[in-house]
């Protein structure tokens, strides 16, 4: 590859790089957003951030197709090839979280106007906050290639695992109590899965940030993508 055609090759990749960090800056905000959507019962916000998601999608496929350019006409090597298939990949895991926050949102109108108790609303808003720390934190370490804050990356998702069954200990004893009915119990249960799959795809983007920076792998595969998770409305009572 010649001087010319790699600076160009390097702004292109510099350009991925800008483009899915600001993504991820979007999910960033996107969490505690749709956190208080859910927690205010803020229909017209559930609304405008469901349509909002085919704008999120279609920037994402087009980040995804320079990409797939840059293999094709580039034949990159060594750490340009990690960094462009690495690329690909963190796309999948930022895309997958606006979606999942689009599912919160679907979650929100399906119990509008049942009220949450403070034990419940206290527990939705540190799950917030935890899933969107986590995607900052990642979002930056990528964009900076720094590997060491990527790996700390794991230890903030066992703290946000740790709200999520706590989070299913308070849906079981609101519901014991009286305080939900059974189809609000479900519909937050799947609400707290959705929080901790956004914390899932957070490490992923770490640890693909870690194997562009210095080409580590993890002993275990990355964190399995099972996001195919049905709907709370598709699930039987």
């Amino acid at each position: 590859m010649s001087q010319e055609l790699r600076s160009s090759f390097h702004e292109q990749l510099d350009e991925v790089r800008t483009g899915i960090a600001r993504l991820g800056a979007g999910v960033t905000e996107l969490v505690p957003r749709v956190t208080e959507i859910l927690l205010d019962g803020d229909l017209e916000g559930a609304e405008y951030v469901i349509k909002g998601d085919d704008a999120y999608d279609a920037k994402s496929i087009e980040i995804e197709e320079q990409c797939f350019s840059q293999i094709a006409l580039q034949a990159p090597v060594a750490s340009d090839l990690r960094a462009l298939v690495s690329a690909i990949k963190i796309i999948a895991d930022v895309e997958r979280s606006a979606d999942l926050c689009v599912n919160i949102c679907k979650a929100a109108r399906r119990i509008y106007s049942h009220d949450l108790d403070s034990q419940l609303r206290g527990i939705i808003q540190k799950c917030g906050s935890q899933a969107s720390l986590l995607f900052k934190e990642a979002t930056e370490a990528y964009l900076n290639n720094d590997g060491v804050r990527a790996a700390a990356l794991q230890d903030m998702d066992t703290y946000l695992d740790d709200l999520h069954r706590q989070f299913i200990q308070v849906i079981f004893e609101s519901h014991a109590a009286g305080k939900i009915d059974l189809q609000v119990a479900v519909q937050l249960a799947v609400v707290a899965r959705f929080y901790e799959r956004i914390g899932d795809h957070a490490v992923n983007v770490g640890e693909r940030t870690r194997y562009i920076v210095d080409g580590w792998i993890p002993q275990v595969p990355y964190a399995e993508s099972r996001d195919d998770l049905p709907e709370a409305s598709d699930i039987p009572t």
